[in-house]
């Protein structure tokens, strides 16, 4: 292919990540080739090869592949490709955007992974940081490239990463000064083979950490001994009110949140009652989170003051307005059960909307909180049938066909002192562009419920 001047760097995906990291490559005189299966995106190709940048869309083409110097894979690519598989097999280096713009930032970066909580924790912690860092840059899995860092006057003296697994898996030197794992449980098993390969995939975050950064660790991760005492860098510890206080870490006890350091306590701590967002999991991140803060030079004071003016996120457990009375909460972010168990036990007698998109998720652990917390069960989406199968003899079922029918049945079934939450335990792309758009849903049809 004449019109690909060698050597070249091959951009797999036009989403977000895959268009900012070709502009970023191709700023630094690289040549790049950006290709896409999606002949939708023509006119973004366009764009992009307004600016020098080869595109090939709606279609992959096998010798473009062949001849990279290197292929860089948006997070949604899967690396069983075949495309990608042969061009592992010709020993091209597979990376990913992650990967490839935090080598070039050259100031100390805050990294979040966990299969719940990323979001929360990142975005408070980039409130935190604010307190003594001015400014903080914050992207990744957030839903803000990181390669954007580029693309502004990179004055910030710190940079806050939400990480996927689908970006750790291509993270070949990915090195944080903080790295935090908030927990594991199993998710995206139509991307992995087993929930091994996914916590495998998890753990790589410290990877190349050494002993002058920081690894903070999620209270349920304990099980995970000989992933833990491999850890090269400093180890800070969430514990739990049951559990000893951790040398180094956060104690979550019944009335507050206290923070050690070798073995001694730190001056200060964070008053359970003062913290707005619902649930033990949400105390979770708080610790996590200043932890962060901590170790990156936050005062405690600084950290209290912001943490007690936290309300939390939209779609995570968002209180959503009354109707007749009722409470309606949006947890539309809860996309696998762990998340919806974490959600279901803040609450009882619930109307329960669930489903969405099939992932072949295991619902059978939501047996249990349903049945002592959910009084009748509606579902919806594509997941609806396993989930019914799975959940049968938990509670009383309902399967709809759309959102405004959930929610009206919701409003039906509903009686004083119930509550009705979405909390799906599934992704949303089967009736919906993102969990923001079903919440968002939720939302309006809430409203309408109100309208005379």
């Amino acid at each position: 292919m004449t019109h690909i001047t060698s050597p070249y760097i091959l951009i797999v995906g036009l989403g977000r990540s895959g268009i900012a990291i070709a502009r970023f490559l191709k700023k630094r005189g690289n040549n790049v080739v950006i290709t896409d299966s999606d002949a939708g995106l023509m006119e973004k190709g366009r764009e992009l090869e307004r600016l020098g940048i080869i595109t090939e869309i709606g279609y992959h083409n096998d010798d473009t592949f062949d001849r990279a110097q290197m292929i860089i894979a948006s997070p949604g690519i899967p690396l069983d490709m075949p495309h990608l598989k042969r061009a592992s097999q010709k020993k091209i280096p597979i990376r990913g955007e992650l990967d490839v713009a935090a080598e070039h930032i050259n100031v100390p970066m805050v990294a979040v992974t966990g299969t719940n909580g990323k979001t929360t924790v990142t975005t408070l912690i980039d409130l935190l940081l604010k307190c003594s860092h001015a400014p903080v840059f914050t992207g990744g899995n957030i839903g803000v490239p990181l390669a954007h860092y580029f693309e502004g006057e990179q004055q910030a003296k710190v940079v806050v990463a939400e990480v996927s697994s689908f970006q750790l898996d291509t993270a070949m030197a990915f090195k944080p000064h903080v790295a935090i794992l908030l927990n594991i449980t199993p998710d995206h098993m139509d991307r992995y083979n087993s929930p091994a390969a996914y916590a495998a995939s998890k753990w790589r975050i410290f990877a190349h950490q050494d002993k002058n950064d920081v690894a903070i660790l999620g209270s349920s991760l304990s099980p995970f001994k000989k992933e833990i005492e491999t850890l090269k860098a400093k180890r800070f510890f969430i514990r739990l009110a049951h559990e000893m206080p951790p040398d180094n870490g956060a104690h979550i006890q019944k009335e507050s949140i206290c923070f050690y350091r070798q073995g001694k306590k730190i001056t200060g701590e964070l008053t359970l009652s003062n913290i707005r967002p619902k649930g033990e999991h949400n105390l979770e991140n708080i610790a996590a989170s200043a932890l962060a803060a901590l170790n990156m030079g936050t005062p405690m004071a600084a950290i209290e003051q912001t943490v007690y003016q936290f309300p939390g996120l939209a779609h995570r457990m968002e209180f959503s307005g009354t109707v007749d009375g009722i409470p309606y909460y949006n947890d539309s972010k809860a996309t696998n059960p762990d998340a919806v168990i974490k959600a279901v036990t803040c609450f009882n007698n619930l109307i329960l909307i669930m489903g969405g998109k099939e992932k072949n998720t295991d619902f059978s652990p939501l047996q249990a909180p349903i049945t002592s917390r959910v009084k009748h069960l509606i579902l919806m989406g594509e997941a609806s049938n396993n989930i019914k199968i799975a959940l049968e003899e938990s509670c009383d079922i309902t399967t709809v066909t759309t959102m405004a029918s959930a929610v009206a049945l919701a409003r039906t079934l509903a009686q004083k002192g119930d509550t009705v939450m979405l909390s799906p335990a599934c992704a949303s792309f089967d009736m919906y562009s993102s969990y923001g758009h079903r919440g968002d849903d939720f939302k309006h049809q809430i409203k309408q419920l109100k309208m005379p």
